[in-house]
């Protein structure tokens, strides 16, 4: 059983003067550039005006930081952006390619504190889908048994 901790920088900032289109493209560009994870929530800003908050994960590397400061002023049109440093609870994570009857598949596995997960990649199961003409859910159906016998023998929850 692995147990593992990382420290965390978050970046935050409320936008009201950018579309969801706008920012979506700023979250895949962040994503692509290296930040942990991107979310972005509607609020509601100062005189009731509908906004957005920006949420940028990053490692607390000072290099990474400002590497990530520089694209959220770049992408965004926010002038100030907040710090918040975190540590986080992690699970141990790699993933394995599996080989079923109806194709390959790669399976994220995560595990610690007792807990075992496992996720197959939607683009394989989308592959599997397309080639059958069946929902993604089906698709799932079908490698499931196979993840299941290879991943591990011992309780796997799937997320």
């Amino acid at each position: 059983m692995s147990e593992n901790k990382d420290r965390v920088c978050e970046f935050e900032c409320n936008i009201d003067d950018m579309t969801g289109e706008e920012l979506a493209y700023a979250s895949e560009v962040l994503m692509r550039e290296g930040a942990k994870d991107v979310s972005i929530k509607k609020i509601s800003m100062k005189k009731g005006r509908p906004g957005f908050l920006l949420t940028v994960m990053c490692g607390d590397d000072e290099e990474e930081k400002q590497k990530m400061l520089r694209l959220i002023f770049k992408y965004t049109t926010t002038i100030g952006i907040r710090e918040v440093i975190s540590e986080r609870y992690i699970l141990e994570r790699m993933e394995k390619e599996i080989e079923t009857p109806h194709g390959r598949v790669r399976v994220k596995v995560a595990s610690g504190y007792g807990i075992r997960k496992a996720k197959i990649e939607y683009e394989d199961l989308a592959k599997i889908a397309d080639a059958k003409k069946i929902s993604i859910a089906a698709a799932r159906e079908l490698v499931q048994p196979y993840v299941n016998k290879y991943v591990n023998g011992g309780e796997v929850y799937y997320a």
